[in-house]
């Protein structure tokens, strides 16, 4: 064969490969044996909660900042990032502002143009390899969630949904979604918008989107009530078979807490083993679990790291008996002293966060099953505000949802002995693929 043929030939090969790759397109994150595979390798992810990404990307400015903080996590080797699907309903919710703005502004009407900024963040993810998990709704009110699907169907007073609630209110409110049918539909609908949609930038329908990794039921749904455990655990079986039947690609998870969350292990078991269900999810915050006080987290830290460990040891040992992987979708705690400055800062942080990590990357501990870790949360180029604690319209998007001080848990870009950390466990796990 002479050069020039060959050459040629080579040319036509190259572009060929190339073509049917972008027909085939990237491969979808699947699991077999208790892991999770991306093409023919495991896939062992260490990603961020990043719940702002869409909202931010709805303007010209936030899409720069996206832009800039998708490079900068690619950079440092985070691949996975956890997104709020869209928030529902406008004003104040539990005595502060909510996120907005809202993806269902009323119900069954949905701002679909807000979508565009989801697409937006899609279409940056895949250029970059990375995935998405992608939850609908919120247990919490900082995004209207169930609280405000309640409140559209008359079940709680307009002047009562504004006020700041006690924690026996909020478990008494919330715990009514299970059992209020039309609120379940307007979620339903939500959730089916997405499901179905189009990415206005690729073209692709979210349900065909590799860029995407799962879909979650919800931010920490909680049955909140003993009473509503078997309404709850109906919620999510139903919920999680409608997603599969309208999209068998991607995987669906619950974005359960673990035994904190469900009441008891029985029912984190239960939800979990559900056949629709490929993954199991835990969340672990030692400052909302009282394992600390006020700002004596030095002084308690040993506990914490005790109890994270036990944490972790007992909701694994339900993984491998489901033969599901485990992920730790959130963790996360407060800057030294809870200080809210990007100047202030992490020693104990970057320790507790090794700490998880290390059962992301070490054999020994993660038997096998636990296979992502998104820790709480970043908060990249975003910085707080010098006007209140809380977040109002106006300010930039961190970690820390409008409910809680800004700064407090967020991982800015600037935390570099934080980013230290994330990628000296990316470089042990790299050791052990």
């Amino acid at each position: 064969m002479g050069t020039t043929n060959y050459i040629r030939i080579l040319i036509i090969t190259v572009i060929l490969s190339s073509f049917l790759k972008a027909e085939a397109g990237e491969p979808y994150v699947t699991v077999k044996d208790g892991r999770f595979i991306l093409g023919s390798e495991n896939y062992i992810y260490i990603g961020v909660n990043y719940w702002y990404g869409g909202l931010e990307a709805n303007t010209a400015k936030g899409r720069k900042r996206i832009i800039a903080e998708l490079a900068f996590l690619a950079d440092k080797g985070v691949s996975n990032v956890r997104v709020l699907a869209g928030a529902e309903g406008n004003g104040p919710i539990n005595g502060v502002p909510r996120v907005e703005p809202a993806l269902q502004t009323t119900p069954g009407i949905f701002n679909t143009e807000l979508l565009e900024g989801l697409d937006f963040l899609l279409a940056e993810l895949a250029k970059r390899n990375m995935k998405a998990i992608i939850y609908f709704s919120n247990n919490w009110e900082w995004s209207g969630g169930f609280l405000q699907y309640l409140n559209w169907n008359g079940l709680i007073a307009d002047s009562v949904l504004r006020r700041k609630l006690n924690w026996d209110e909020m478990r008494d409110m919330v715990s009514g979604f299970y059992q209020c049918t039309p609120c379940i539909s307007q979620y339903e609908a939500q959730l089916k918008l997405l499901v179905n949609r189009t990415n206005s930038i690729t073209k692709k329908k979210y349900k065909e989107d590799p860029a995407i990794m799962a879909w979650e039921i919800a931010n920490e749904p909680r049955p909140m009530r003993p009473a509503m455990i078997e309404s709850y655990k109906k919620f999510i079986h139903e919920t999680a078979t409608i997603i599969r039947s309208l999209d068998p690609n991607h995987l669906v998870t619950t974005g359960a807490e673990g035994d904190m969350g469900t009441e008891n292990m029985d029912v984190f078991r239960s939800i979990h083993e559900d056949r629709a269900i490929d993954y199991l999810t835990i969340h672990i915050w030692p400052k909302n679990w009282g394992w600390f006080s006020d700002t004596a987290i030095g002084r308690s830290f040993e506990k914490v790291l005790e109890n994270t460990g036990a944490y972790i040891k007992r909701h694994t040992a339900v993984a491998i008996e489901l033969k599901k992987p485990l992920v730790i979708e959130e963790f996360g705690l407060p800057r030294d002293q809870q200080a809210f400055t990007v100047q202030s800062s992490t020693d104990l942080r970057d320790r507790y966060y090794a700490f998880v990590f290390d059962y992301l990357s070490d054999p020994a501990k993660n038997a096998g099953v636990i296979c992502g870790a998104n820790f709480w949360a970043f908060a990249g180029k975003g910085r707080p505000s010098h006007r209140q604690l809380l977040w109002s319209r106006g300010d930039d998007f961190l970690g820390d949802p409008p409910v809680e001080e800004q700064g407090l848990n967020s991982v800015f870009d600037t935390d570099i002995s934080t980013w230290y950390v994330v990628t000296s466990c990316l470089k042990k796990i790299n050791l052990h693929q």
